[in-house]
């Protein structure tokens, strides 16, 4: 295929994702679900070449953007407030279902060795959180879930691929013991962690001190691979490189990265995300007959492989669901644990405190535990507010949805494992089931549940709440201008007066957006103010663009006229209780 029909199919692909993203929100149907239909009744159109992907493309091209994209945008405190149930869901539960599933396989396929059926038991284990989190998020399903999922999907990757390599290098005869492959795991997932964190750390430094846009954006598109290269030349997770880089870039970015910096990082990734897992699941779709086609029947017909995928299917959705209940009296038990050690915590503070705090040093502990004591009142109080019941365990049970890995994983057998297309159909066959099975049907399962999620209301109580908060701590500073300023001439009052209006009103508008939400009463003072504001603004433009076309002002006066305007309007977008 040449370089002309590659990039038609491009733009054809981009389109029809556009196209299938819009209707899917029209529908509510999750765009995944609806682009693996749309590629496997395209596969099937007279005259359309059959598709095939390399692995390494989607291993090495498309997995570290992918996953560096999501996990800029994880809170690193609610992924530490949930490591529990997410280390659980991503490490131990896969671990689990890729030995029952090799186990199923072994016993069904008399020529394939364990170590193999356990190879494709890790193809077929990680789940793909993108299309139950962007159906929970629709939904409003309650924050805890969403970051139980979306952790899940960043981590469950590095391990599925990590005992992948290990059961192939087993089957090959290239791991002497059980405990070779153990060690190989451990060191896969240290080594994985120091190269994610030095990327991350060098990477955020060298961007914190560009001051220049386009630069910054341009070092932000490579840090993905520059935390899966080395990771996987070290034998180590490159996978898990990326995502370890990721949480910590998004954790120092609101303290290391400008404003704008910020912004072009969240318009970027996003973008790239929603094109790259969602061209995935094209592919997916697309690449189905290719799969079918080349089944050799003599070995094992496609009726026999689609058939043991529907019963690997069903093993997976009875396992993740077996496990979840121990997984939500643990998580239970661990909360009174969390607050029996923060009270004891407490006690020992006010030991420390009634014993004398003698010097600098014992000062400087003291404050230091306080600071770790209310971060623990806080996670025990989150917890406790968003404790996980039965409820929130069966939405996620049903949320075991596979996707990019086992697409790009199963391709990765060795050419010479036994049944190999048959392995890659069956894989195939599960991750399709059960994105259209338990896709499908989860959102009738969280309204059949009950499960409701953020209150509007209390969101945006709590938003003004910490701007009064913050407003505080800001008009402080207000009580020496000139230290602000720099300079020793008295500052005008009145701009000081201006400059404490302008902060007491973001908080006012917070509360009155609260009453708005609570009350559904008609439109504040604030509110009413915005809607104008956005008026005037409207009209500037056209007049703006009138001017551009009568030519009177140079072009480059009329792009800073069209800047000032864009940052006025994007300040004034309609917020939660507006309309």
């Amino acid at each position: 295929m040449g370089v002309v029909e590659l990039a038609l199919l491009a733009v054809i692909g981009v389109a029809l994702i556009v196209t299938v993203a819009a209707f899917s929100k029209r529908l509510g149907i999750a765009a995944p679900l609806i682009l693996v239909v749309v590629g496997l009744g395209l596969s099937y159109l007279p005259g359309l070449p059959t598709f095939t992907v390399p692995h390494d493309v989607i291993l090495m091209g498309v997995l570290p953007p992918l996953l560096y994209a999501a996990a800029v945008n994880v809170p690193v405190m609610d992924f530490r407030r949930n490591f529990g149930a997410i280390s659980s869901l991503s490490v131990f539960l896969v671990l689990f279902s890729a030995f029952a599933t090799g186990s199923l396989l072994f016993v069904l396929l008399p020529d394939l060795n364990f170590a193999a059926a356990v190879a494709l038991g890790a193809v077929v284990s990680p789940p793909d959180a993108v299309a139950a989190t962007s159906i929970g998020k629709k939904l409003g399903l309650p924050p805890r879930l969403v970051t139980v999922l979306e952790g899940e999907g960043l981590v469950n990757d590095a391990t599925a691929l990590v005992l992948l390599r290990s059961a192939i290098a087993a089957s090959a005869g290239g791991l002497a013991s059980v405990w070779d492959g153990v060690a190989d795991f451990g060191f896969a997932v240290v080594a994985a962690v120091a190269v994610g964190l030095l990327v991350g750390f060098v990477t955020v430094f060298i961007r914190s001190k560009l001051h220049d846009p386009v630069l910054d954006t341009a070092i932000s598109f490579v840090v993905p691979f520059l935390a899966f290269i080395p990771a996987e030349e070290l034998g180590a997770s490159g996978v898990l490189a990326v995502v370890v880089a990721g949480l910590y870039t998004g954790h120092r970015a609101g303290a290391a990265f400008s404003a704008q910096a910020r912004i072009n990082d969240s318009v970027n990734w996003h973008t790239v995300q929603f094109l790259l897992e969602n061209g995935v699941f094209l592919l997916m779709g697309l690449e189905i007959r290719y799969l079918v086609e080349n089944v050799d029947p003599a070995l094992l017909t496609v009726r026999e492989s689609v058939g043991i995928g529907l019963g690997v299917t069903a093993l997976l959705i009875v396992i993740r669901f077996a496990w979840m209940g121990p997984l939500i009296l643990f998580l239970r038990a661990k909360v009174g644990y969390q607050e029996r050690r923060t009270n004891r915590f407490r006690t020992a503070l006010d030991s420390m405190k009634a014993r004398g705090l003698a010097d600098a040093r014992t000062q400087r502990r003291h404050t230091r535990g306080e600071e770790l004591y209310r971060r623990r009142r806080a996670d025990v109080a989150q917890l406790r507010s968003e404790g996980l019941d039965w409820r929130g365990g069966a939405v996620i049970g049903w949320s075991g949805m596979r996707g990019v890995v086992t697409l790009a994983a199963a391709q990765s057998l060795p050419e010479a494992t036994p049944y190999r297309e048959q392995l890659v159909l069956i894989a195939f066959t599960v991750a399709v089931v059960t994105l259209l099975l338990q896709g499908g049907t989860l959102p009738w399962v969280i309204r059949i549940l009950g499960v409701r999620g953020r209150n509007a209301t209390e969101d945006q109580r709590d938003l003004a709440t910490l701007l009064d908060q913050i407003s505080d701590a800001g008009l402080r500073v207000l009580e020496n201008p000139n230290a602000c300023l720099n300079v020793e001439v008295e500052v005008d009052p009145d701009v000081v007066e201006r400059v404490r209006q302008s902060t007491f009103l973001r908080s006012e508008l917070a509360w009155e957006r609260v009453k708005a939400l609570g009350a559904g009463t008609s439109a504040t003072p604030q509110l009413q103010y915005r809607e104008l504001r956005r008026a005037v603004v409207d009209a500037e433009r056209e007049a703006l663009l009138l001017a551009r076309r009568e030519g009177h002002f140079p072009s480059r006066t009329l792009a800073d006229a069209q800047r000032l305007l864009d940052l006025e309007e994007s300040r004034l977008k309609p917020r939660l209780g507006e309309h």
